[in-house]
């Protein structure tokens, strides 16, 4: 499988959105073994259930991040992993695995912003941000829809062959305890469908039915 994750605790209000961490990990190896094609885009379609909530949370702006992470931590959203290779002409391919943090870029016009960050060793050091767009659609069950885009690595010659990655965040807003992420359990289950889309051309898409348990 391409993608797996789900969301805890799975046992939820079936009318009332309940604070959740939410996971999404991707897996991209290739069937021959040889370097696979540079990630370009990743969609990723969650249930209507699903809420996202950033009001008054600490923001963090691109140029911010190219500074240094520390001067945006007070935004961390959540955390995870990326694994990277980069592979040169004529030479092995190099394989990395960085520590990635999920920073909140603000809401504006219906657009919640966030960024993912990523510092990579290798072949120089360099820090990859990218930015996803996240906002509301109507396609039947899916209610938000979630576009990153993904930066050129080390001039093309790197790509993501995995990743892995949780938001789970509460905060403090106007005097209660929030969520950034929430979730109704009204009929038993919950739906998320994400596409990953290659320099190549290619893409892979699967849709991820998670159960939860109901309380009133």
């Amino acid at each position: 499988m391409p993608f797996d994750g789900g969301f805890t605790p799975t046992v939820l209000s079936k009318t009332k959105p309940t604070p959740v961490a939410f996971n999404l990990s991707g897996n991209f190896p290739t069937t021959d073994g040889t370097h696979p094609p540079a990630l370009k885009e990743l969609v990723v379609e969650a249930d209507k259930n699903l809420g996202i909530h950033v009001e008054g949370f600490p923001k963090c702006f691109v140029r911010g991040i190219e500074i240094g992470a520390s001067n945006c931590n007070p935004a961390i959203v959540g955390r995870g992993t990326m694994n990277i290779e980069i592979a040169f002409p004529e030479q092995a391919p190099i394989q990395l695995k960085s520590n990635a943090l999920v920073l909140n870029g603000g809401e504006a016009r219906g657009v919640t912003t966030l960024f993912l960050r990523t510092y990579i060793t290798a072949p120089t050091p360099a820090e990859l941000v990218t930015t996803v767009k996240i906002k509301r659609i109507r396609k039947g069950r899916f209610g938000t829809e979630a576009v990153a885009t993904i930066p050129k690595i080390a001039g093309g010659s790197g790509s993501v062959t995995a990743f892995d990655l949780t938001i789970d965040k509460k905060y403090a807003y106007r005097g209660r305890r929030v969520s950034v992420l929430t979730l109704k359990c009204p009929d038993g289950k919950i739906l998320t469908r994400a596409r990953a889309t290659f320099a190549d051309g290619s893409s892979r898409q699967e849709e991820l039915i998670r159960t939860c348990k109901q309380t009133p």
